[in-house]
């Protein structure tokens, strides 16, 4: 028996690696060697041909054709899909369009409306830029009522507007009164109060003659504008001088009495004597002046507390309306013409005589009482100013 070489050793253990690596090579896996070097029997189980390097690299080149041709398709869609959208977006932009026109027309009103409403505000606010810094001068600070007395007109009233927190110069300064004044609600009690202050002896105009029963009455109403030419100043600022027009009446009614104490009562008109046999002797007077005109006069507003105050009017108004005076001594049988000395009766020419002094005395008096254009009012009373 041969002695085995240590090369012959090695032969036989690297060679099936080598061999199994050439397999490998040509077959790929030991599975594909198997079923090559197996014969088969039919020929349709054998291996269809693996592609060769050719047909791999040719691949991409069907891939590109392919995705061309998917993106013609697509563009295709796209055109067909692209045509309804358009006319759905005109249709959705005209109806973006009609609703911005709407929008429009809705806030052109709004703005109209603001518009109409700040117009409305103009006058208020014309009125508030004038006390904007002072927030208190606001109405109705500064409105007015007064309530008190006239000897000349009645009970007095007003209401008017003065506001001494304005921060204007002028506005602080100028107020506006409606003045009116009647006797109406107390007439009857003033005339008894006249009448009992006089008495029974009345107003003795000689040893035998007397005013009694004396009743009047008197109304007046006018518009006033009141000028505070101190202002707010402390005190001062209570001063005024007032201004406007007034109109008015005063109707003023006395009876005259003749009593016989010694004598008879005698009298002299127009010259002429006259006289009463009998006890008692009645006449009747009467004064009625209807006046219109300016007024001017001044006053004083005097802060008790918070705001009520005394108030004081003094003025006059200048009329061309004067007083109208009457007298009516009536005819009666004591009635006697003493002039010639000899008692007559008032009758034929005497009578006529005597109307005739009357009137003239009359028109005596009347021309005295014209000679007066101005009618005096004073007022006195209580006041509060908000």
């Amino acid at each position: 028996m041969k002695k085995i070489s240590m090369i012959s050793i090695l032969s036989v253990l690297v060679f099936p690696v080598f061999a199994q690596t050439d397999a490998k090579d040509l077959y790929g896996d030991p599975a594909n060697i198997k079923q090559a070097t197996t014969p088969s029997a039919n020929a349709s189980q054998v291996a269809e041909p693996q592609p060769d390097a050719q047909q791999i690299k040719e691949q991409p080149v069907n891939s590109k054709e392919i995705t061309e041709q998917k993106i013609e398709e697509q563009k295709i869609t796209e055109q067909t899909t692209e045509e309804p959208k358009v006319e759905k977006k005109k249709v959705e932009e005209k109806k973006t369009v009609k609703q911005t026109e709407k929008t429009v027309q809705a806030k052109e009103k709004e703005v109209q409306q603001e518009q109409q409403i700040d117009a409305s505000k103009v006058q208020e606010q014309k009125f508030e830029t004038k006390t904007a810094s002072n927030p208190n001068a606001k109405f109705p600070n500064g409105l007015q009522f007064g309530l008190g007395v006239s000897p000349t007109s009645g009970l007095n009233a007003f209401v008017g507007y003065n506001n001494k927190k304005f921060d204007s110069f002028w506005w602080k300064r100028f107020g506006i009164r409606l003045d009116f004044a009647t006797y109406s609600p107390i007439k009857n009690r003033l005339n008894r109060s006249i009448n009992n202050t006089i008495g029974n002896d009345g107003i003795k105009i000689d040893d035998n003659l007397k005013i009694n029963n004396v009743a009047i009455n008197a109304k007046h109403v006018g518009a006033l504008v009141d000028f505070y030419p101190f202002g707010d100043t402390w005190f001062l600022g209570g001063l005024r001088v007032s201004g406007g027009y007034m109109t008015g009446n005063l109707d003023l009614n006395a009876d005259i009495l003749g009593t016989k104490k010694v004598g008879e009562i005698e009298f002299e008109l127009g010259g002429r004597k006259y006289k009463y046999d009998g006890d008692t002797m009645r006449g009747k007077s009467n004064v009625n002046w209807k006046y219109s005109g300016p007024y001017l006069g001044t006053g004083f507003d005097l802060g008790i507390f918070r705001g009520f105050k005394l108030y004081l009017d003094a003025g006059v108004v200048f009329s061309d309306n004067h007083a109208k005076v009457n007298l009516d001594v009536p005819i009666t049988n004591d009635l006697k013409d003493i002039t010639s000395g000899t008692p007559q009766a008032i009758t034929g020419a005497i009578e006529a005589k005597f109307e005739e002094a009357k009137a003239k005395a009359l028109a005596e008096a009347q021309n005295e009482l014209d000679k007066v254009n101005y009618y005096p009012i004073v007022k006195l009373g209580f006041m509060y100013r908000f």
